[in-house]
């Protein structure tokens, strides 16, 4: 006679596998990391290395549309070896081998380059460790699984920043200092990982076949690249958060609390991402998605309304939010319009269309902040935003 009672199995079917909040705690921790870095990272080039608004632009574009583009190759690879920790691991460890570089970085070309390193690294996990996540977890918890995944991957993108100012104001504004001690959580993220991860058993003797041959490309659904086509729109609406630090230097803010931009923003992004994802598991994504668009135009608004303070955070709890509402959310719509054996591939297509389309947004909003002023940016930014909800209206995918 089984001594599990109803309430026992019911919690068990609810409970998120031990490897979800793992894996979640390792995107915090490089989170922290990373956050120590790109939080300072726009002052650091304007004041330190003298360089305008379109340089840090490029930098970011590239960096950015780096890592997404090369998510496609480390998709595939993962479907065609049908291993995706290894992977993971290996992208997480770059991430945390390109820190050292920043604090070295002599030149704005310099930094440029460890961007790239660290984005490669970015790239490489992506795609496998979202696989990865939609294999170990149930379906019907998939948008909790996400949405747990990123709400604790931003506390670590607010950690970073608050760290951050407090060693600024420790170290007398010392950018290279803190640079140095963002390696030590990244390192700590690739050993948790490493001991903490299991991958699903792939059954024995099963086939392995190349994922981007003509034939596999047609099983993925109309649904499917629906869903690349909103993102790019998407995408083109969200440039680098680079845009909001600067936004926020013209209001007034002092260079050491620079990084208060960014932990206000993932304050609310990791307060909104799990209950949302929650939400997608019941909630039509197509709405929900609708919504986080009309929360990101309003975001816009108040950015190229004023550079005063309460326009600015105004702006930046919205754009928080509206993180929080899409990110997991079209993560999980991925995951629902890809055949397993294929996951890793559209994973890698939606960041190879996104990763295109972070780049032309970051040197867009570059050129405009530089040839039109920065409320020309943000106009920009709600105009690209309205598109993507034109786009949901006319056609919804399958899922919706």
């Amino acid at each position: 006679m089984s001594n599990a009672s109803p309430t026992s199995d019911a919690n068990a079917s609810t409970r998120l596998p031990r490897s979800i909040w793992v894996l979640g705690f390792v995107s915090l921790l490089m989170d922290v990391s990373s956050e120590m870095i790109h939080s300072l990272l726009p002052v650091f080039l304007t004041t330190q290395l003298g360089v305008g608004a379109l340089v840090v632009g490029l930098i970011e574009g590239a960096a950015e549309a780096t890592a997404l583009i090369v998510k496609v190759f480390s998709g595939v690879l993962s479907d065609f070896w049908g291993k995706r920790k290894p992977l993971t691991v290996l992208g997480y460890g770059l991430g945390a081998l390109s820190k050292p570089l920043f604090a070295l970085a002599p030149s704005a070309g310099f930094v440029l380059a460890a961007r790239l390193i660290d984005r490669v690294g970015k790239g490489i996990r992506g795609a496998p460790r979202d696989a990865l996540i939609a294999d170990i977890v149930a379906p019907e918890r998939r948008g909790a699984a996400f949405g747990l995944r990123q709400s604790l991957d931003t506390i670590g993108a607010f950690v970073g920043p608050s760290l951050a100012v407090i060693l600024m104001l420790v170290w007398a504004s010392d950018f290279r200092a803190v640079f140095w001690v963002a390696i030590v959580p990244g390192l700590a993220a690739v050993l948790l990982l490493c001991v903490g991860v299991r991958e699903p058993e792939r059954p024995p003797g099963e086939r392995r076949e190349n994922p981007i041959t003509r034939e596999n490309l047609r099983r993925l659904p109309r649904a499917y690249w629906w869903i690349v086509a909103i993102g790019a729109i998407f995408t083109l609406a969200r440039f680098s958060e680079a845009f909001l630090v600067l936004r926020a230097q013209q209001g007034g803010l002092p260079v050491a609390y620079a990084p208060l931009v960014l932990i206000a923003m993932n304050v609310v992004y990791a307060l909104s991402a799990y209950p949302f994802g929650k939400l997608s598991d019941r909630f039509s994504h197509a709405k929900l998605l609708a919504l986080g668009l009309i929360a990101l135009i309003a975001a816009d608004v108040a950015f190229a309304w004023s550079a005063h303070w309460v326009c600015v955070w105004i702006g930046i709890s919205l754009w928080g939010l509206h993180m929080g509402m899409t990110q997991g959310l079209m993560a999980r719509m991925v995951a629902d319009t890809t055949p397993p054996h294929l996951r890793g591939t559209g994973y890698g297509f939606f960041n190879l269309v996104s990763g295109i389309a972070m780049l032309l947004a970051s040197v867009l909003a570059g050129l405009f902040w530089e040839g039109y002023g920065a409320a020309q940016t943000f106009i920009a930014g709600a105009v690209f935003s309205a598109l993507a909800i034109a786009a949901i209206l006319l056609r919804r995918p399958e899922r919706s």
